[in-house]
């Protein structure tokens, strides 16, 4: 059985920069937000269970999930995160066992992106975790930035998830990314070439 690798990270971490280097290093990487991008799709097992359990206003004129007013209705209400957890989650986690052991009979590394990875307790799957971290000023900025949000809107939705900090406290290594793409590259190589110059002291 190959190697598994965990990468976690948070909103606006940077995790996609370190995913998108491996792929183009040739290495398999299983995205986790895509596979449930997959299942939330018409005629996919979690789109049926939302639609279900909030009701037809979640659907667009083209059939597809309004995925910011999902995002909105579930993240403004701690039932329905503890809902979404408990439903979504176990059908997220059934997924991608089915792709992890699939990998693990062809590949002798590979890597599975999951942003909940400590939140849902999948640490037992890996040998290792990574963790792309950023100092939470810098999150919230970039987080801003990118999804074009109110400084209080971005603080309150990363205030629903973990900290970087508390993540920090269970990943085998971390990459720090407060400072330029090439930096966080360079980190991913050495963890990737054995080297441990970013592993927890």
């Amino acid at each position: 059985m190959g190697k598994i690798i965990g990468i976690t990270g948070g909103i606006a971490s940077g995790k996609s920069t370190v995913t998108n280097f491996l792929r183009e290093k040739g290495f398999q990487v299983v995205d986790a937000d895509a596979v449930v991008h997959q299942l939330q799709k018409p005629g996919g097992r979690l789109y049926q269970l939302l639609v279900q359990h909030f009701g037809q206003e979640i659907i667009l004129e083209n059939g597809e999930l309004n995925r910011p007013l999902l995002a909105s209705l579930i993240f403004s209400n701690p039932e329905e995160q503890e809902w979404s957890k408990q439903t979504q989650g176990e059908i997220i986690r059934e997924e991608l066992a089915a792709l992890r052991e699939q990998l693990a009979q062809t590949e002798t590394i590979f890597f599975m992106d999951i942003p909940l990875l400590f939140e849902q307790d999948y640490s037992a799957w890996f040998d290792e975790t990574w963790l792309v971290y950023v100092d939470r000023d810098v999150q919230v900025e970039r987080f801003m930035k990118r999804d074009h949000l109110s400084k209080e809107v971005a603080e309150s939705r990363l205030a629903a998830q973990w900290s970087l900090e508390e993540k920090k406290k269970l990943a085998s290594h971390i990459l720090d990314n407060n400072g330029s793409r090439d930096q966080l590259v360079s980190q991913v190589v050495k963890l990737l070439e054995g080297g441990d110059s970013c592993a927890r002291d």
